[in-house]
């Protein structure tokens, strides 16, 4: 509580992820999570994060509550449902290096083929239900283990090109109620302790405000620099994760 190179990582972290949470900065929110083990436990980094990812919440879905995608949304939630109850059962033996490996691979491989292209580009063509499903899985899945679920949502959705408002609007439900979802879980797991809840009740206001600040900018941004930064930056963020995730894997 009174280490300043603690409380420097844990607020810079903060503000990442609230301006993530507001639609800036691509998936670059989930390096909330793996920049706070550097100062603590993952799975303590993980439960301190959960209440103040909801502070944030509460203000983006307030903010967004006129600019969401409510078919997006329900196609992606009952996959997000089931990827949830799947963390929940192997969250003790699945290792938080070998998802962030995972999330990285496919994250690069999604970007990869939106530049060159790979394969025929998606954009325009209305979302399918199967594949909202598998993604809403695997967002529901990682966010459970890491917080980690903005790269698979938006494989699903940026293709979709919505308008930077409605494309924040939509991710704020959707992580709001997979967030909501993870108290029971974390719980019992005893990820919520009274500590971690004590650094999260003073972390809190620090999220609320980058939210707003967050939201702030995205209603003053172009769409097209919008998705030229969020691209970019999901780009950066998978060659990150790749990183980690070969370390955390095989050179621990």
């Amino acid at each position: 509580m009174h280490d300043p190179v603690f409380w420097s990582v844990a607020i810079a972290a903060v503000i990442i992820v609230g301006l993530s949470k507001a639609g800036l900065l691509g998936s670059l929110g989930v390096i909330g999570v793996p920049l706070l083990t550097l100062v603590m436990p993952a799975r303590e980094a993980a439960g301190m994060m959960l209440p103040v990812l909801l502070a944030m919440d509460a203000i983006a879905v307030w903010s967004y509550r006129r600019d969401v995608n409510w078919h997006i949304l329900w196609i992606l939630l009952p996959g997000a449902a089931v990827g949830t109850v799947i963390g929940w059962a192997l969250s003790a033996t699945v290792s938080e290096p070998a998802v962030r490996l995972a999330i990285g691979v496919i994250t690069l491989v999604f970007i990869l083929d939106a530049w060159l292209p790979l394969r025929k580009k998606l954009e325009g063509l209305p979302p399918s239900r199967p594949w909202g499903w598998f993604w809403g899985a695997v967002a529901g899945f990682t966010s459970f283990i890491s917080h980690a679920g903005s790269p698979p949502y938006q494989i699903y959705v940026l293709p979709q090109k919505l308008t930077p408002a409605v494309f924040a609007g939509t991710a704020a439900f959707f992580f709001a109620i997979v967030n909501a979802a993870k108290l029971l879980p974390y719980y019992s797991l005893g990820q919520l302790s009274v500590a971690n809840l004590q650094v999260s009740a003073i972390l809190a206001p620090v999220g609320v405000v980058a939210t707003l600040f967050g939201v702030w900018l995205v209603r003053r941004i172009s769409a097209a620099l919008f998705y030229r930064l969020a691209y970019w930056l999901v780009f950066l963020l998978a060659l990150k994760l790749i990183y980690d995730g070969v370390m955390g894997t095989f050179l621990a």
